[in-house]
């Protein structure tokens, strides 16, 4: 089976639409949380994750915009968009939100499916320290992760620790980058963020894994950023969210 791993949509209509229009082909599509926040469609990306997501787990962005946890902990622009958001969806909206598992979610053959750490939905796995326990505690070989906005991932074999990041050169094209999977190892991966990648490439970032030929494809696309953009601002919504769009930061 080929499963589209997609995570930290936040929004961002343009960007999900480049994605699923340029994903190869595939059996099932995953989404590891955050479809709001930040971006200035919420509704229109969650009607897409509804038809077409064969499996979900939350992120703390929808938690909070749809009211099962504070906005208190978020800083200010984050806060601005969650209340911005939150105003905006519709009752099927917010019900959807309020409805998504937490993680980490079983998907079958030794797959589970986290927004953030396996062991704590909100943790960040950002370096090799923070992986060490979820993965000598996960009950799975692999699991795929969001949260941190950063695609790569880290791993384990035989006591030896290892972080993976996707080679892919900075442009305004498309890019794609394949892992082969050891047997005996396990993983913690990062399909990256669709909506607002951090890794300092702007390009919408998502994953592609076909557990018959073990790899996972990760891709990165180019998308209508102004036009993204345009939405943010035109809502009112802090133009730092515009403008780390082009940074991906």
């Amino acid at each position: 089976m080929r499963s589209l791993i997609l995570s930290d949509i936040h929004g961002n209509l343009e960007a999900l639409e480049a994605a699923l229009a340029s994903a190869p082909q595939h059996d099932a599509v995953w989404n590891l949380g955050d479809v709001v926040g930040y971006g200035a469609s919420p509704n229109e990306v969650i009607a897409h994750m509804r038809t077409l997501a064969t499996h979900n787990v939350r992120g703390n962005h929808d938690k909070v915009c749809c009211g099962i946890t504070s906005v208190n902990n978020f800083n200010r622009v984050a806060r601005d968009a969650a209340v911005w958001t939150a105003a905006q969806l519709t009752p099927e909206s917010s019900v959807w939100l309020r409805t998504l598992p937490i993680g980490p979610l079983p998907a079958g053959n030794g797959v589970a499916l986290s927004h953030g750490s396996p062991i704590d939905e909100d943790q960040y796995i950002l370096t090799v320290r923070d992986a060490w326990v979820p993965l000598q505690h996960m009950q799975q070989r692999l699991t795929f992760f969001g949260h941190t906005h950063i695609q790569g991932g880290f791993g384990w074999d035989a006591g030896r620790w290892f972080e993976i990041a996707p080679q892919m050169r900075r442009s305004d094209d498309a890019a794609e980058w394949t892992l082969k999977l050891e047997d005996g190892r396990r993983y913690l991966l990062n399909p990256g963020s669709v909506g607002q990648p951090r890794d300092g490439d702007w390009r919408a970032a998502y994953a592609l894994y076909d557990d018959v030929a073990k790899t996972i494809a990760y891709h990165r696309v180019p998308y209508d950023l102004s036009r993204s953009q345009g939405r943010i601002l035109m809502a009112n919504l802090p133009e730092r969210l515009a403008v780390r769009l082009r940074e991906g930061r």
